[in-house]
């Protein structure tokens, strides 16, 4: 079965059509993008708790409201759990949204990443080199190492088992309203 989903641009945003995805015993485990939750819906590996109050998806035929907080079916336990995703905005999370030089705290559009060796030096994109970083400091730092740039790091750069949930309550411009009771009691 196809489905061609459209969404009303003039009422849609981005950052608000996300869904935090709940194993089956509630225990938060990764935020999923709209097209995902409507896909784990339609195909009936979750269950839907809560919705979006005034976000819409359309198909053909059909208007589905979209989905904001989704709990799996069947539980998956963490030796399955392939683990977060290495991304932009999961390193972010990660650092709190704070600078791993300077320790000052940014939104998301005003933080950049650093690569901690730099990739000219043959430094990976990975957890364990990536950190969330201010333009200033980036720019300070430019294509040398933290030692050589004499710009320590705040914290080691790692790969989280999980995700970061007090991350998510300290910084309320990342979760969604409806997601507070899912998450209070985790992390």
């Amino acid at each position: 079965m196809a489905f061609t989903l459209t969404l009303r641009r003039f009422a849609f945003n981005e950052t608000q059509a996300r869904s935090l995805v709940l194993n089956s015993s509630y225990e938060p485990i990764k935020i999923v993008n709209w097209q995902k939750a409507i896909l784990l819906w339609l195909t009936n590996k979750v269950e839907v708790l809560e919705f979006h109050a005034t976000q819409k998806v359309r198909s053909a035929h059909d208007s589905f409201k979209l989905p904001s907080v989704l709990r799996l079916h069947r539980y998956i336990h963490k030796k399955h759990f392939q683990g977060i995703r290495f991304c932009r905005e999961n390193v972010y999370l990660r650092d709190e949204y704070r600078c791993q030089y300077c320790g000052e705290s940014f939104s998301y559009k005003k933080l950049t990443l650093d690569h901690v060796l730099p990739l000219s030096r043959s430094g990976a994109h990975s957890w364990g080199n990536v950190v969330a970083a201010c333009s200033p400091c980036n720019n300070l730092k430019a294509d040398k190492t933290p030692k050589e740039a004499r710009m320590p790091l705040l914290n080691k750069p790692h790969k989280p088992k999980f995700l970061p949930i007090k991350v998510l309550d300290k910084n309320q411009h990342s979760i969604l309203q409806e997601w507070g009771p899912y998450i209070s009691g985790w992390g």
